[in-house]
């Protein structure tokens, strides 16, 4: 296995600890070492050890803006928005193929199922985000189990980015080399060996521009989700900034934001001159 295969690998398992992890146990990672490995609260009295240092450094109210707000607010705003895109990107992918499939000249052609996918996609696609949180307010608390805070943002963010992710997506695996296929079909290759091999392996430029694109739409769309009891940035920036007109939090909030986007940016730019080679 190469080193490059071996650092993908080691950044999908850590995304998965720190990030996917909570949704589906409900801590953190360290709160689980520590209340089921350990059996000791070792990285709470470690990062409470820290903290004390830091507070006394820089004072307590920077370490309030810095460390209790903005921190903890960039750190769900992180966890929303990097699981939110996983499961997107995975549903969002599923469609994706079915559509190429079934689409006019398609390798499965059915117009049918065609239509009734192309539809759901398009209707979910036009959904205003802020007024899809409150459509999805029962749903929401009914897979959950509550309606507000940052795992059950996850969810309308899922749902309302899965159609625009499936719909790029799409249009990656449309723009392949029509030869290629051909080339493919003549040496008896299946269908899903096409899709999977062939397709999806040719567009992986496009899917890493795809993913930044969506990922950096969450970032957005998870501000918003603040705005409505869902954590993060954007209701840092609603509470503290606008509510209590602390103008220069919600600059801070801002600040975080763009520097958030521009990295993204630029590890999804480094990624795609590397695949593009």
């Amino acid at each position: 296995m190469g080193a490059s295969k071996m650092r993908v690998i080691i950044l999908i398992l850590t995304l998965g600890l720190f990030f996917l992890y909570p949704f589906f146990v409900g801590e953190s990672i360290f709160s689980t070492m520590d209340t089921k490995i350990l059996n000791s609260p070792f990285f709470e009295n470690m990062f409470l050890g820290i903290g004390g240092w830091f507070e006394g450094l820089i004072g307590s109210k920077a370490y309030r803006i810095w460390i209790d707000i903005l921190l903890k607010a960039t750190w769900e705003t992180l966890y929303m928005s990097i699981t939110a895109t996983f499961f997107a990107t995975f549903f969002g992918l599923l469609t994706a193929v079915v559509l190429v499939l079934t689409r006019k000249g398609g390798l499965m052609e059915n117009k049918p199922l065609y239509a009734f996918l192309d539809l759901v996609v398009n209707i979910f696609r036009s959904f205003p985000f802020i007024i899809l949180i409150i459509v999805l307010f029962p749903f929401v608390k009914l897979i959950v189990g509550t309606s507000i805070g940052t795992d059950a943002s996850i969810v309308p963010l899922t749902i309302g980015t899965a159609p625009f992710i499936a719909r790029l997506i799409e249009n990656a695996l449309i723009e392949v080399d029509d030869g290629v296929i051909e080339a493919a079909k003549s040496y008896g290759a299946s269908n899903f060996q096409i899709i999977f091999r062939i397709m999806l392996v040719e567009a992986i430029p496009a899917l890493v521009n795809v993913l930044t694109l969506t990922l950096i739409v969450v970032i957005g769309f998870s501000a918003m989700a603040g705005t409505l009891g869902g954590g993060g940035l954007g209701d840092v920036a609603i509470r503290y900034g606008f509510q209590r007109f602390m103008a220069d939090i919600m600059a801070y909030t801002v600040i975080i934001l763009i520097v958030m986007v521009q990295i993204f940016q630029m590890i999804g730019n480094n990624v795609y001159k590397k695949v593009k080679r």
